[in-house]
């Protein structure tokens, strides 16, 4: 079992949608959002009765699209317990500036880009647009790292960033949610180890990993192994992705522990853990219950 157990993929919506205003990503309300609603003080519950010290809360584009005050009010009240992960539009001019704002002001320490998911179908073709390059540019002087939720099919427009900007640490959500249906060898995993080879590549392994690594003739038994051994566990970090996966928080976790008892002791401490510690500072220590 590992020492502490952080959390970098769980999500916050509040009902009072006066003080925080509908914006979503792609025009339309994801379903998770509009039928689960979790608060910040919900979440503070669920991380006390599943075990789970600390979280980088992620913003819930697909609810409140770059609107991340939610997400950063959040922190201010509870500074010991989250840190946060916001998004802007990075193709507009004023990209370098939104992302000072919510990290310098704001005390974030992350950014994410959602180029697919349930409000935006399809992979977007803007990742590696110049006009984006600013917005990279200053992540990687404020020294945060950017979380990507993409699929494979972006694998040549990534590339590109990660040339460009080797310095900045990638974190892939969800593992590309790659479909794994038709088991081992799991040949179209294949496009995932490709990025092996950038250092600066860091893998989030959700539920939603562990949804697909269930389907089929897929379990996560014979298909996480691989992806442990070629990135290594320093590389790989547990997201929740509360409340967006139906269950509660600790079921989540319950089920990740399990899905990962092959692995070993040290492997289990980066994963829940020490790298999620690297990539989010202010994850580290012991909050104060």
């Amino acid at each position: 079992m590992p020492s502490r157990i952080l959390d970098i993929h769980p999500h916050i919506i509040t009902t009072d949608t006066e003080t925080y205003p509908r914006a979503p990503l792609g025009g339309n309300q994801s379903g998770w959002s509009r039928d689960r609603p979790t608060t910040t003080e919900q979440l503070l519950a669920a991380m006390d009765a599943a075990g789970v010290a600390k979280a980088a809360i992620v913003q819930s584009s697909t609810c409140y699209g770059f609107d991340n005050s939610y997400v950063a009010d959040a922190v201010a009240a509870h500074p010991d317990r989250f840190t946060g992960v916001f998004s802007v539009d990075v193709l507009a001019d004023d990209a370098p500036q939104r992302i000072r704002e919510w990290v310098v002001d704001r005390k974030l320490t992350g950014l994410r880009l959602f180029t697919t998911g349930s409000t935006m179908p399809g992979q977007a073709s803007w990742l590696a647009d110049p006009r984006t390059f600013p917005a990279w540019e200053c992540a990687r002087e404020l020294g945060i790292p950017v979380c990507v939720q993409m699929r494979a099919e972006g694998f040549p427009q990534l590339q590109e960033i990660l040339s460009r900007f080797p310095e900045v640490p990638i974190i892939l959500d969800h593992l590309w949610q790659i479909p794994l249906e038709e088991g081992p060898p799991y040949t179209a995993a294949d496009a995932l180890y490709q990025v092996v080879r950038y250092p600066n590549v860091y893998l989030k392994l959700t539920s939603v990993t562990m949804d697909n690594a269930r389907k089929g003739k897929a379990s996560p038994e014979t298909y996480l192994p691989r992806v442990v051994s070629e990135f290594g566990a320093d590389r790989i970090a547990w997201g929740s992705n509360f409340p967006a996966t139906p269950g509660t928080l600790k079921e989540i976790l319950d089920d990740s522990l399990a899905a990962l008892a092959w692995a070993s002791e040290a492997d289990k401490e980066h994963i829940f853990r020490r790298t999620a510690e690297k990539l989010y500072p202010a994850l580290a220590g012991h909050a104060e219950r």
